[in-house]
């Protein structure tokens, strides 16, 4: 995957990471951003142009004081689809991607190809609360993101030496940016209220889920299936909420059987 950089028609500079060819793909990442190595976009781009932009305060991309609510970013989500020229891609939203993705579907339902959303944020269940990332130390992601904590926790920080006082500085730094971006929309609750109109959803859906996702319970792919007309669900098996880099191959295989 290669990086390029567009402007959208708001002048938000944003960095794409792009690779394969084939129908387009545009992956939205979670309130984590991309990892430093993203196996299953490369899986990906075996069949499809994979395309995935960073959010502003993310990576190099700028523009954290234009997006402020839910429709900011919905809109600059299909900001950045015209900045690349791509008519009705198949849109993959992980997460907080996956919630911004359903809020995208919902706003222009004619221009998504297919839609995958990925353990997506969005809705909340009083039988089964989200734990609160805001709460949480560094050092307590993996155990509540990953299905592997110990290999959860390398990937997260990319391999950063503990002893490399500086790296583990710039480490915590770029941890907080993105985290006080992902608060707009997630904090203290990630539910903007999409469940009353996903009705508007036209897009084939397909749900993945973790079957062992801590973060956003596996129970939650039942409710949202039952709010988008003819959603589907496959489920995978030793993966947490981080299951695209859990599972890569598992995770690629689900996705490419729905979009073929």
């Amino acid at each position: 995957m290669k990086p390029r950089w567009i402007e959208t028609r708001r002048g938000v500079r944003c960095r794409v990471f792009e690779g394969g060819g084939g129908a387009p793909l545009v992956f939205l990442h979670g309130a984590g951003g991309l990892l430093s190595d993203n196996p299953f976009l490369d899986g990906l781009a075996q069949r499809y142009r994979v395309l995935a932009p960073e959010w502003p305060g993310y990576g190099e991309s700028a523009g954290e004081d234009v997006l402020e609510d839910m429709l900011d970013f919905a809109l600059h989500g299909w900001d950045v689809l015209e900045a690349l020229g791509l008519d009705r891609p198949h849109v993959v939203g992980h997460s907080m991607g996956g919630m911004i993705a359903a809020e995208m579907a919902c706003l222009a339902p004619r221009s998504v190809g297919k839609l995958v959303l990925v353990a997506p944020a969005g809705l909340w269940l009083d039988t089964h609360p989200i734990p609160d990332l805001y709460a949480l130390q560094p050092h307590e992601f993996a155990r509540v993101l990953f299905h592997d904590p110990t290999r959860g926790a390398a990937l997260l920080t990319g391999g950063v030496d503990p002893g490399d006082a500086a790296a583990v500085k710039q480490f915590y730094i770029a941890h907080t940016r993105r985290l006080a971006m992902a608060g707009k929309i997630l904090f203290p609750i990630p539910n903007r209220g999409v469940a009353k109109r996903l009705y508007r959803v036209q897009a084939e859906t397909l749900l993945v889920w973790g079957a062992e996702d801590a973060l956003i319970a596996p129970a939650y792919a039942e409710r949202w299936s039952s709010l988008i007309a003819g959603a589907k669900v496959s489920t995978i098996g030793k993966a947490g909420h981080m299951l695209p880099y859990e599972q890569p191959e598992a995770f690629t295989a689900a996705v490419g059987t729905f979009l073929s």
